[in-house]
């Protein structure tokens, strides 16, 4: 095996709450255990401009600092376009003058800038998509928070609808917005289409990709999930602690949440409710639960050891969601666990659960709060379905297998490709 030289260029490290920071360090620790070297350009906005030169756990980061004033509609551009050609010209710059065998783009503000350096440069790129961003300009397909269905296509029309419930006070009037976002979306879709391999990290990714993005049609898309450490994930047996319902996540819409607490309500649980998180809806749940005498604990972001420690305790998860999932890191390191999880099949969740294998899996709120019922009623039955969801966590997404298919695909670009003076010999 010939070591390469790879960035990765990313909007998302060190890893911290989210879930493409995690799979992002993965991905590097996996590719350095196999022998790559491995560098990250992590772009930055913030309050300043510039470079900075630093280290995360081996890792070489450069992070790339662009100045993004918190101003509605300007702080877009910024983030977009002014970051886009800054970063560009940066990247061309770097890989002019350091060897570099491949860059892998991690992600939206990431991805048209390493494109357009890696075209200019001569060095293949691979872009991940992890979520929705080339097929939605909010990335999440949520009309409105009200809407009953996703919304089937990024049109003029759809925008017209999606606009108002984000405008806030602009309201109507950032329908003028409309012909900046489909530039916005066409070149995000055009660049994307140019890399020489796209990473879907999920079914329901890649799936979306083909049907509604049409540049892609002839891209080269390959499903690839993220990569999870599963060596602290050892499955644990069922707590014997007081027993009790976990929620991990967001407290927002695309999150489902609004589904929980009635659902559990459906159910007639009456176990009390842990919740990690935080976010937009917090106080109207919070005073839900106080209207309906429901014990809830609310505990805030905690990181990830917290995390895995509130799941090991958990005799259940609760997985609302209801934007559709590109692939739930929590429902991954959950499953890993052995926990026993009740979840909305949307998006990416049924690659993770299998209804009745390793979880319960429904496509209603109705059917939610019935399979809440079941696994609470049950305890064989979570059992069961814990040890079917560790099996195949570690089968699926251990983070070694996930680093050697992206190794093998690296080396299929690379390979066939004529040399070019400086790549690998």
């Amino acid at each position: 095996m010939t070591p390469l030289r790879v960035l990765l260029v990313t909007d998302s490290f060190p890893p911290g709450s989210g879930g493409s920071g995690w799979s992002t360090f993965e991905l590097a620790r996996q590719l350095r255990r196999r022998g790559h070297a491995v560098q990250v350009v992590h772009a930055k906005p913030g309050t300043a401009n510039g470079v900075h030169h630093t280290e995360y756990e081996g890792v070489p980061v450069t992070e790339f600092r662009v100045n993004v004033p918190n101003v509605p509609v300007l702080r877009n551009v910024l983030k977009n376009e002014r970051l886009w050609a800054a970063l560009s010209r940066y990247l061309a710059t770097r890989l002019a003058a350091e060897p570099t065998d491949i860059v892998h783009a991690q992600h939206v503000m990431t991805t048209v800038p390493a494109v357009r350096a890696g075209r200019r440069a001569g060095v293949p790129v691979v872009a991940t998509v992890r979520d929705y961003w080339p097929v939605c300009y909010w990335s999440d397909l949520i009309v409105s928070p009200s809407a009953a269905a996703l919304c089937p296509a990024c049109t003029v029309g759809g925008m017209r609808t999606c606009i108002p419930p984000r405008a806030g006070a602009l309201g109507k009037g950032a329908w003028t917005l409309i012909p900046y976002m489909r530039r916005n979306l066409a070149t995000k879709r055009r660049e994307l289409a140019r890399a020489d391999a796209v990473v879907a990290v999920s079914t329901a990714i890649a799936r979306d990709l083909r049907e509604r993005a049409l540049e892609l049609s002839n891209a080269r898309v390959e499903i690839i999930h993220n990569p999870v450490d599963m060596s602290g994930l050892t499955p644990v047996a069922p707590s014997l602690a007081e027993a009790h319902v976990l929620y991990a996540g967001k407290l927002a819409v695309n999150k489902g949440v609004q589904f929980l607490l009635p659902a559990l309500d459906e159910a007639r649980i009456d176990w009390p409710l842990v919740v990690i998180g935080d976010g937009p809806m917090r106080a109207e749940l919070e005073a839900q639960a106080q209207r309906s005498g429901r014990q809830v604990r609310w505990r805030g972001w905690r990181d990830r050891h917290e995390v895995l420690a509130a799941m090991r305790a958990a005799t259940m998860l609760a997985f609302p969601s209801y934007g559709p999932e590109s692939l739930s890191r929590v429902l991954i390191e959950a499953s890993a666990l052995g926990l026993p999880i009740a979840a909305m099949d949307t998006g990416g969740t049924g690659d993770i659960i299998r209804h009745d294998e390793t979880g319960l899996l429904a496509a209603t709120t109705s059917g939610f709060a019935r399979d809440l019922a079941r696994l609470a009623a049950d305890p064989p039955l979570r059992a069961r379905l814990g040890a079917g969801a560790a099996a195949h966590a570690r089968t699926h997404f251990e983070a070694s297998r996930v680093g050697e298919r992206i190794e093998a695909l690296y080396n299929s670009i690379i390979d066939a490709r004529p040399q070019r003076p400086g790549a690998r010999q």
